[in-house]
């Protein structure tokens, strides 16, 4: 059995951590290191703890979800960050978003909708409906961290044509299973290629896909 995914809970309601704790820890593969009340407890867990995910709320007192969200990622590129929101077009959200997060999830998340956003986040996936993600380009736009790749019309070259599918369909917002149905393809096979993609493009996650294809007017 592979290692657990490990996550840290940052929210500065203690009632929302106990709720998200239990739900978590009663799952085999998830397991919480940790829990902070602030932003600079989180970067300082973050630190220490080396957690895959962490549970991000956005609006706490002190160093703010955003702010901690930058100083995480650019510390520790590999960890996933999911951002704790009220509402999905949260304009603080979209901030985090932009500073580096994975993707949303509703404070009000059904059990199943909790554990399966940090797994697709550990995994590499984005958490972002079609309809968050053309709102979180216009809301964002210019200000988006791309890859480290430069955004050239070149750059899909390094792709095969099926590659190239799955990489606009990212773009669009699609989810694997909706890549699959619309391609034609198992979803395994998708997820095959999704990762390809993101090797050839120097992309840490599906939302620099996003980013990438809308730089190149593919999206």
């Amino acid at each position: 059995m592979s290692d657990p995914i490990r996550t840290l809970l940052v929210d500065d309601q203690a009632l929302i951590r106990v709720g998200f704790r239990l739900v978590l820890e009663a799952e085999p593969d998830i397991v919480v290191v940790a829990e902070a009340a602030d932003g600079d407890a989180a970067v300082a867990l973050a630190a220490s703890l080396s957690p895959d995910v962490i549970l991000m709320d956005v609006r706490m007192p002190g160093k703010d979800g955003i702010a901690a969200t930058e100083a995480i990622v650019q510390a520790r590129p590999d960890t996933r960050v999911l951002v704790l929101t009220t509402f999905d077009l949260d304009e603080y959200a979209f901030g985090a978003i932009r500073a580096g997060a994975s993707g949303f999830l509703l404070k009000d998340a059904q059990r199943h909708e909790l554990t399966a956003a940090v797994r697709a986040v550990y995994r590499g996936d984005a958490i972002l409906s079609p309809r968050v993600t053309r709102r979180l380009l216009e809301h964002v736009g210019p200000g988006l961290k791309a890859p480290a790749t430069q955004a050239s019309p070149e750059l899909t070259a390094l792709l095969t044509d099926r590659e190239r599918d799955v990489f606009k369909a990212i773009g669009r917002g699609l989810t694997n299973a909706e890549i699959a149905q619309e391609l034609y393809l198992s979803e395994s096979t998708v997820k095959t290629h999704v990762g390809r993609v993101l090797m050839k493009l120097d992309a840490r996650d599906r939302i620099q896909i996003v980013i990438l294809a809308h730089q190149l007017r593919l999206s």
